[in-house]
Formats: C-alpha cells, sequence, structure tokens
C-alpha cells in the first residue's frame, strides 16, 4: 500500500474526531466563532510542529517564495468560502439538493489539478473517484431526504452553492499542493508542514479581522471557550497534517476521493457506539465508498 493512502485514512478519521469536539461548542460560541476555534487553536502547534521539521531537516531546505505566498493564500481563502457555503446552504429549505452537488467536490479538483499542476488521472483512478462520489451522493440522499419534490432545484440557487463550495474545496486542495511543491528542496514533511503553518497564519488573521467587524466580541469568546475548543484545535491540527502531507505527496484528487472514508466512521460510529439503525441507501453508499477506495488503491 503507498504510502498517502493510511496517511489520508488517518486524516479522514482525525477530521471525524474534530467534527464530534466542535458539536460541544454549539451554544457556547457563534458559528463564525466555532470556525475560528479551529484556526487558532490548532496555529500553535502548527508552528512548534513546521520549526521542529525545518531545524532538523536533513539536506536542501525549502525555499519559500511569492508563488508559494499566493498558493497559500488562495487556499486558505478558497477554503474558508467553501466552507461558508455549506454553512449557508443549512438557510434553504431544499439544503439536500446544494449539499448533495457540494459533493461533487473529488471530480473538481481532479479537473482544477489538471489544468493547474498538469496532474493526469488513470482511467482506474477515475474510475474509483466516481463510485466513491456514487456512495457520497448515496448516503448523502439518504441523511437529507432527498425526494422528487427537489427536482425543481437541481438547477436553482442551492444547486449553485453546492457547486460553488465543492469547487472552493476543490481550489483549496489543488492550492495546497501547489504551495507545497513550490517549495522545492527534499522532504515532504517539511514542505508539507511549513505550508499549513503559512495557511493557518494566513487563515487565523483572516478570520481575526473578520469576526472582529462582523461579530465583535467572539475573538475573546473563543478564547475564553479555550477549554471546550483546544480539544477540536489540536485534532484539527493533527488532520489537516495529514490532509497537507498527502497532498504534497499524491494528486489532490486521490487523496480527497480516499478521504471519503470519513463518511465509513461516522457511520460506523452511529451503528456501533450509538445502536442507531440504517437505511439500506447508507448502507451501499458506505459498500461503494470503500469499494472507490480499493479501486484507488489498487490502480
Amino acid at each position: 500500500m503507498e504510502l498517502w493512502i493510511p496517511i489520508t485514512i488517518a486524516a479522514a478519521f482525525l477530521q471525524n474526531l474534530r467534527s464530534v469536539f466542535q458539536k460541544q461548542l454549539k451554544g457556547v460560541l457563534s458559528t463564525g466563532g466555532a470556525t475560528f476555534s479551529r484556526f487558532v487553536f490548532a496555529l500553535p502547534f502548527a508552528l512548534v510542529y513546521a520549526a521542529a521539521l525545518w531545524h532538523g531537516h536533513d539536506g536542501a531546505l525549502p525555499v519559500p517564495g511569492w508563488v508559494f505566498l499566493a498558493y497559500c493564500a488562495i487556499g486558505g481563502l478558497a477554503q474558508i468560502l467553501a466552507t461558508g457555503l455549506l454553512v449557508a446552504l443549512f438557510s434553504h429549505r431544499n439544503f439536500a439538493v446544494g449539499t448533495a452537488y457540494s459533493k461533487t467536490e473529488t471530480v473538481q479538483t481532479a479537473v482544477i489539478g489538471i489544468f493547474v499542476l498538469g496532474d493526469t488521472v488513470t482511467g482506474g483512478a477515475l474510475l474509483g473517484i466516481l463510485i466513491s462520489l456514487a456512495g457520497v451522493l448515496a448516503i448523502s440522499a439518504a441523511q437529507t431526504g432527498f425526494n422528487k419534490g427537489m427536482a425543481k432545484d437541481l438547477v436553482g440557487k442551492p444547486a449553485l452553492m453546492g457547486i460553488a463550495s465543492g469547487a472552493c474545496f476543490g481550489v483549496a486542495a489543488v492550492s495546497y499542493r501547489a504551495a507545497s511543491l513550490s517549495l522545492g528542496g527534499e522532504g515532504f514533511l517539511t514542505q508539507a508542514g511549513l505550508t499549513l503553518a503559512t495557511v493557518l497564519t494566513l487563515q487565523t488573521l483572516a478570520m481575526a479581522v473578520w469576526l472582529r467587524l462582523r461579530e465583535p466580541g467572539q475573538v475573546t469568546a473563543t478564547v475564553r471557550a479555550w477549554r471546550v475548543s483546544l480539544p477540536a484545535g489540536v485534532s484539527g491540527w493533527a488532520a489537516s497534517v495529514c490532509w497537507f502531507t498527502a497532498m504534497t505527496i499524491q494528486n489532490a484528487a486521490y487523496v480527497r476521493a480516499v478521504g471519503q472514508i470519513e463518511l465509513v466512521f461516522t457511520f460506523a460510529a452511529s451503528w456501533f457506539l450509538f445502536k442507531e439503525r440504517s437505511k439500506p441507501a447508507e448502507v451501499i453508499g458506505v459498500l461503494l465508498i470503500c469499494a472507490g477506495i480499493a479501486v484507488l488503491a489498487l490502480k
């Protein structure tokens, strides 16, 4: 098995863990404050991690330049926009359509990667991506109650917002990979670690300014809620380390496709821990995601 696959699976697991911790922030912070906590409490760990890798690096050190900073800024902004669009979808009655469309992120990432980085997608890998996408859509349909009455919204505002969200996530993934690769030097860990630290710094500053202007008091409230926010920040940082490392090694579209195993972890938790009954479409979706990942692993 190639190294990027277990790293991606670890990223998905840790991201799922971060989501569990973030749920505890409901009622304590606003949506903006909860999002800000992801960045501000992960940043110190990212800086220490990058510094340790830089200090202990053997061989030629990566050289940050304007291209690197530009890709970091574009990726960080795109990720914030993607998250905002996804959250905004919940204010629409037929948000399920938009949510389903946002799941096309992997396909859009593949297309963006081809044009921006010249990444190639083999026939077998494309098949794996499409199979896992079908699984994600099946789970999404089962969980959100997609129905025939929503057919008229397939080209409506929620659909456009979903597509835009998926596109922004794709831009973020490809930009992070481009930033890491632009550093040159030797050692993917150092490249990924420096990219992550830079992106988190930019995102933290951007969110702090935004909250200061739009939601006064949320920055202070976030800091005061550090006991609840810290576990989310630490798990989020660990997940990001894995995501950035995997995307430095491999095509971002492949990484995001395998990363959809996060839904399998969610499904397993609801089944084994909470004894919740699953719908047939969810079971089929999980099997399709696993099949798609297997095809990618054997490509």
